[in-house]
């Protein structure tokens, strides 16, 4: 809009010069700026409760439950459809109920096999490699989600156990031909127990043996080996045991003879000591009788014993002599004096 130069503008508008050759003046409007702010806090404002409209409600689809935790209280919803929710007061966790499946022994995208899941040993020592699908399913949304930090990861730590457990007890020809369902059915209904005594709200659906077939040709050659140093682990056994069987009578025979001559020297010295004890209290009946005959004859025994070849000669005045040693040269009549 323009105006004649004699003509106020409104007072809305403030004038400015046109150019020199117009003749005309411009004005541009004027927006109050209590306006501008009071466009601002209403923008915002449908902007807060338009964003508060949308977390006001949730979808619930029909394979899913929510948990709809108020100030920290986990409730469970399990009805499908549009529900609603308290914004910035309640938060909403869904959870698929649908029944999913992890392997065991294998990857599910390369197909490769994992030899520390797979790899396991049969009842007569035999290395198998084993592979497992397992399927399981939510049950309690609530407990799977705030009853253990990874209740899949657990799930999957007590299969692999019972796995190795009940694979440990069949032979290597019924884990891969004929004994493959028996095996599915008690590592089933072991899973099934312990989950229920956990309770972390998962449920195992099924668990199937994709395939058991023997190790990789590097297995092989070190169960070889390891076959190899048992039986020469045998083999020393049994040659140790023959040579304890040869050796045992010998050293038996040895132990006898050594505790024979034992006994033997036992009785023996017991007889020469209860002999020398039986001389001994003879002589002192004999020394408590004649005191001085007897120890004129322990003298004569001993000089006798310790200088053999001695000879002791009395003679006395009448010119008649008395050998006292050697003992067994003095004359019978003599000896019967003596005493």
């Amino acid at each position: 809009m323009s105006f004649p130069f004699d003509q106020n503008p409104p007072e809305s508008q403030e004038p400015r010069e046109a150019p020199q050759n117009s003749g005309k003046v411009y004005t541009v409007p004027k927006v109050p700026s209590k306006k501008i702010k009071n466009i601002v806090i209403t923008a915002v404002v449908a902007a807060a409760v338009l964003i508060l409209g949308f977390q006001s409600f949730y979808i619930i689809n029909e394979q899913e439950n929510a948990v709809v935790v108020t100030l920290g209280t986990p409730s469970a919803v399990t009805t499908p459809g549009l529900h609603l929710k308290v914004p910035l007061l309640q938060q909403v966790r869904k959870v698929d109920m649908t029944i999913k499946s992890f392997p065991i022994g294998y990857d599910m995208q390369t197909s490769e096999s994992i030899l520390d899941e797979s790899l396991m040993i049969t009842s007569d020592y035999n290395f198998v490699n084993v592979d497992f699908f397992v399927e399981y399913r939510v049950t309690d949304p609530i407990k799977a989600l705030y009853a253990s930090r990874d209740p899949v990861g657990i799930l999957k730590s007590v299969s692999q156990s019972y796995i190795r457990d009940t694979i440990g007890m069949y032979p290597v020809d019924d884990v891969i031909t004929t004994g493959k369902s028996q095996i599915q059915s008690e590592i089933k209904e072991k899973i099934i127990a312990r989950m229920e005594e956990e309770d972390l709200g998962i449920q195992l659906v099924n668990i199937t043996i994709q395939d058991a077939e023997p190790p990789t040709t590097e297995v092989l050659d070190a169960f070889k080996a390891v076959e190899t140093a048992k039986q020469g682990k045998e083999t020393a056994v049994n040659n140790a045991n023959k040579y304890r069987s040869e050796q045992m009578p010998a050293a038996e025979a040895q132990a006898d003879q050594i505790i024979q001559q034992a006994e033997g020297e036992k009785a023996s010295r017991i007889n020469e000591a209860t002999g020398q004890a039986e001389r001994f209290n003879a002589m002192y009946e004999e020394y408590v009788q004649y005191p001085l005959i007897t120890k004129q004859r322990m003298f004569y025994e001993a000089m006798e014993e310790i200088l053999p070849d001695m000879k002791v000669i009395i003679q006395d005045e009448s010119g008649n002599t008395l050998n006292l040693l050697p003992l067994d040269q003095i004359p019978s009549e003599e000896k019967e004096e003596t005493p």
